[in-house]
């Protein structure tokens, strides 16, 4: 019996095969692959890029033209995260330094159970032009390429090197693209001459397909042992994470925590899922929480935690939970995650388990009164802490990150989502930003990677257009990867950045400095020419005029008050905004009662490193080696 076939070449039927992929949960539908961000050479031009031209547009999957490999993945990533994880991007590159150049990403995808589909060009599979340019020659493995670099960071590997394969390969690809619990970076590696090969494809192939993104219930005996412990907790916790806003639990999380006193403190992933002016929010956890949510978690005796994948952040590397017979719940999607902390392994979709749990604890009152009472004046103490750090102080005679930062969240409010990944910004943002909004948060802290900032600035504007968009970025930072401000103008999308200028890698000096060390090739300065150090005078870098020369509107406030005049035209105008902002280098939000692990050298000639060395040992005497 035959069967309809359609004659294509393999680059060809891969954009119709993803045209034709959709998601759907809770009955609300989305194309798996919103598009394709490209960066064309030899290795990828005449292949993915002739049938993107000829097939991809008409198919629903345009285009896009980025200036950095990296940044085209970190902006599919963030895609991914702002629409749940219901929709992404393929990235497609050149073979050698231009895939080789989407490696940082993918890992950061990958950490941060976010989905994007890779297509890295491979080098000739038929082998007769070989070595070709940009080929790299392994003295015993013929068949390795620099793309097998990408296999212990993708969730799913595979190299197409006859067209056939295709056929089963892709289908197993979007599976893992769509599971909550095996999502991340998905990599296809496409031979330069396979790409243009023909083929007779099956026309059932190119069929439309909905791929159910599946909600997990946890397992009974499972659940009973959870509902047990919260029941017979005396000072119960919530530590919320990622998962509970890729599931978008954030309504069941706030009935739970409202209808049984329970506390919920926030992970860099979690923030948001509750508004912070809810009664049972307490702000951050961990090294860089603040005193309400560290002074609950010392003495917890029942953690639940939604959604997280307790990294060494939220457990302030295994201090923060002091109580020594805590016992935790993961509720969680990942097994892998569920079962962290000794915990009892409650694997399931966040809000059906949130569901589930408060349907167990039916009767159960909740906790004591005298706790929730405590609870109430942990937090109206830290708010006052927060708005102390986030109030402008004029005499100064430089500017503050912190007040910085709150004089922003005034402008723009609590429903724009603020963007951030690395250095000294995030840990600040996650205890002075007050969120109103399950997406007005968005931080890439699984793999603190610096330059995802402004390339996700792109992503979140393409996933929801009309959105309020500001990225807060570093100068180390932006001067990492500030190419995509052209992608940004040229899309015409709408941003604002906050580039806040200390003149260094400044979070990486303020923690060599409490080890220590003194100030040590972090600041951006000259090497001075009779020590031989980068020590000597500062490095003038004109931001304004870089970005302005970019494409993007651009202000330089030089006080608070050319600052809140600055962000509120910012705010006004459209296009791509650049908001320079000179900060102190020392002025720095502190700690508040807790601690990361980073080791201090054991022997030192130099007094403060062998003063901070004393004090970690101290501290290593508080961490629970096992739970």
């Amino acid at each position: 019996m035959s069967r309809a076939t359609e004659r294509l070449t393999v680059a060809q039927a891969l954009v119709k095969f993803l045209a034709a992929q959709h998601t759907e949960r809770d009955g609300k539908r989305a194309r798996l692959i919103a598009g394709v961000w490209a960066i064309f050479g030899h290795g990828n031009v005449s292949g993915l890029g002739q049938a993107l031209e000829e097939y991809g547009e008409a198919a629903g999957l345009p285009t896009y033209r980025p200036q950095n490999e990296q940044a085209m993945v970190h902006a599919a990533a963030a895609y991914a995260k702002h629409t749940a994880r219901m929709s992404t991007f393929a990235c497609t590159a050149s073979i050698g330094p231009g895939s080789l150049n989407m490696l940082t990403a993918a890992a950061g995808a990958t950490i941060n159970r976010l989905p994007v589909l890779l297509l890295p060009s491979d080098y000739f599979a038929g082998r007769i032009p070989d070595p070709v340019l940009q080929q790299l020659e392994h003295p015993s493995e013929h068949d390795v390429s620099v793309n097998d670099a990408f296999r212990p960071i993708s969730r799913f590997f595979t190299r197409i090197t006859r067209p056939s394969q295709l056929l089963s390969a892709l289908p197993e690809a979007v599976r893992v693209l769509t599971d909550p619990a095996e999502t991340g970076a998905v990599t296809v590696c496409l031979p330069e001459d396979v790409q243009t090969e023909a083929y007779d494809w099956p026309a059932e192939f190119f069929a439309p397909r909905v791929w159910r993104v599946r909600r997990p219930v946890p397992e009974p005996e499972a659940l009973a042992q959870a509902a047990e412990l919260i029941r017979g907790a005396r000072r119960p916790l919530i530590v919320t994470g990622g998962g509970t806003l890729y599931s978008e639990a954030h309504a069941e999380l706030a009935r739970f925590a409202q209808a049984f006193g329970i506390p919920v403190a926030e992970s860099q992933g979690g923030k948001g899922a509750l508004p912070w002016d809810h009664p049972m929010c307490v702000g951050p956890v961990g090294a860089n929480g603040g005193t309400a949510a560290n002074r609950l978690a010392r003495e917890a005796d029942v953690v639940l935690a939604v959604g997280t994948r307790l990294g060494d952040f939220v457990t302030a590397s295994k201090t923060a939970f002091q109580n020594p017979g805590v016992r935790f719940v993961g509720l969680n999607v990942l097994p892998f995650d569920a079962g962290k902390l000794g915990g009892v392994s409650l694997v399931a979709d966040a809000r059906r388990g949130l569901e589930a749990l408060e349907a167990a604890l039916a009767g159960f009152e909740g906790s004591p009164a005298a706790y929730r009472a405590e609870v109430g004046r942990l937090k109206r103490e830290w708010d006052e802490v927060v708005q102390g750090c986030r109030t402008p102080r004029p005499e100064k005679a430089e500017m503050a990150q912190a007040e910085v930062i709150g004089l922003a969240n005034e402008v723009f409010g609590g429903k724009a989502t603020v963007i951030c990944a690395a250095g000294s910004l995030p840990g600040d943002l996650l205890k002075l930003w007050r969120c109103e909004d399950p997406r007005a948060y968005h931080l890439e802290y699984g793999f603190s990677c610096m330059g995802y900032e402004i390339p996700a600035g792109l992503g979140v504007a393409m996933a929801e257009p009309g959105r309020e968009v500001v990225v807060f970025i570093g100068d180390g930072s932006y001067l990492m990867m500030n190419s995509e401000v052209v992608t940004a103008v040229a899309e015409g999308l709408d941003l604002t950045v906050l580039l806040l200028d200390n003149r260094a890698f400044g979070s990486i000096r303020g923690l060599q400095m409490s080890l220590g060390s003194p100030s040590f090739n972090n600041e951006l300065r000259r090497r001075d020419a009779g020590t031989g150090r980068t020590d000597g005078p500062p490095v003038e870098v004109d931001f304004a005029a870089h970005a302005r020369a970019m494409g993007a509107s651009v202000w330089s406030p030089r006080d608070y008050g050319e600052l809140e005049k600055a962000l509120r035209e910012a705010r006004a105008a459209r296009g791509v905004r650049v908001v320079v902002v000179p900060v102190s280098l020392d002025d720095r939000v502190p700690g508040f009662e807790s601690w990361w692990d980073v080791p201090v050298a054991e022997v030192s000639s130099q007094p403060e490193v062998r003063k901070a060395r004393e004090e970690y040992e101290a501290y290593l005497k508080k961490q629970r080696r096992y739970f």
